[in-house]
């Protein structure tokens, strides 16, 4: 496949800033996964990179305590105001006990039970947000990602976190740039996102509440050397902001069903089959393309490949999830498909599996299940060739979802 080529080791080279890999990285990795268990990344300004491809090396390397996250695994934007910088070391970048302390500070706050009595409120926003929908269309044809995948997790996350009321308004803004990815227009707004999350826990410390910066507060106000005045600032931004996953998957998502009617109709007369069909598209199209890049501590051997101290490593999520080797007949979507042996690696795995997987799963479950109940004649309002992608090498996510939500008459 062009993209792919061949060191003269017979590891496959993926250029991701080939077109051809950018319009079809399944294809791209499927052609790299059945030749090597280990790929080469490359791209103008970024790599080497060793992108691991097979389901079973891609799950041990990201619960292999011989490969850490670093300062290096982020590409941070440039011109960072000096009185940023101590909120930007994020947990993410933290290995062993300083990741598992804040871990277990805000894990129960994204418990899969926080998650499920949080539903009524998701239901309530997204209703809100459908109803809007509808005047923001015109001649009953509206972009579906930026008048509702995009809202719905910002409005969410802002809601179970305690982002106050009228703050929440730019914080949409915040998120939309995340959503667009963590670009020029995310450098750009830092500061304010700072001094957002600052306000907001400052806002808890004079009006208590029953939310996670209130909680936040109180840890800190028991214990001071258990949780800094840095470090809530910086869980709070954080925490929103990377509340945003679920607005690529829901688009993704919705995409994904409108090309495949079968599945639509299906799910749309049996919605007890939700919870199998979001997991199938986490599996089957979830955004995540690549894991965020550990470093070898040692030289490590993956596949019977060695990757040498120090390098960067990367899971390809993307062909992990369409292995063969794990997945039946995985080219196909099922939203039927019954859980197996192998679990899709879409929230990653390990110490850094995704804190907010189940928060995700509950709005995208919510969100699917709203739409088909309000506009069960949802349709593409292109071809699916015409719906547009974004070049992201690391990320599957359309410009624009422009549907119709009912049939023009």
């Amino acid at each position: 496949m062009q993209g792919v080529s061949q060191d003269v080791s017979g590891i496959p080279e993926i250029d991701l800033s080939d077109p051809e890999v950018v319009c079809n990285p399944f294809g791209a990795y499927a052609s790299a996964r059945e030749r090597s268990p280990l790929a080469r990344l490359s791209a103008p300004g970024f790599g080497p990179i060793w992108a691991v491809t097979r389901h079973e090396e891609a799950r041990a390397m990201l619960g292999d305590p011989r490969f850490e996250l670093n300062a290096g695994s982020y590409m941070r934007p440039s011109g960072i105001p000096e009185s940023c910088l101590a909120y930007m070391r994020t947990m993410q970048e933290m290995d062993g006990p300083e990741h598992a302390r804040l871990r277990s500070l805000v894990s129960p706050a994204f418990s899969a039970r926080r998650a499920a009595a949080f539903r009524p409120r998701i239901e309530a926003i997204a209703d809100g947000l459908l109803d809007d929908l509808v005047d923001h269309a015109e001649g009953g044809e509206v972009d579906l990602l930026q008048h509702f995948a995009r809202l719905l997790p910002i409005d969410v996350i802002n809601e179970l976190v305690g982002i106050p009321v009228t703050d929440r308004p730019r914080w949409r803004e915040y998120g939309a740039a995340v959503a667009a990815g963590w670009g020029q227009q995310f450098g750009e707004a830092i500061p304010a996102i700072m001094e957002g999350a600052r306000a907001a826990v400052a806002h808890r410390r004079i009006e208590p509440g029953d939310d996670l910066i209130a909680e936040l507060v109180r840890i800190q106000g028991e214990d001071g050397d258990r949780l800094s005045d840095t470090e809530t600032i910086t869980l709070v931004w954080h925490l929103v902001l990377a509340g945003q996953t679920p607005t690529n998957l829901i688009a993704n998502a919705v995409e994904a069903l409108l090309c495949h009617p079968d599945q639509m109709a299906a799910l749309r007369d049996d919605t007890s089959l939700m919870p199998r069909a979001v997991e199938e598209l986490m599996r089957w199209c979830g955004p995540q393309l690549l894991s965020i890049p550990r470093y070898a501590r040692e030289d490590v051997e993956i596949g019977g490949v060695l990757v040498g101290k120090g390098e960067p490593v990367t899971a390809a999520i993307v062909s992990a999830n369409r292995d063969p080797r794990a997945f039946a007949d995985p080219e196909r979507l099922d939203i039927r498909r019954a859980a197996g042996p192998s679990a899709h690696l879409g929230f990653a795995h390990g110490p850094h599996f995704c804190l907010g997987a189940s928060l995700a799963r509950v709005q995208t479950a919510t969100a699917l299940t709203a739409l088909l109940r309000r506009f069960p004649d949802l349709a593409l309002a292109v071809s699916p060739d015409e719906v547009e992608r974004a070049p992201d090498g690391g990320t599957w996510r359309v410009r624009s979802l422009p549907v119709i939500l009912s049939p023009r008459r």
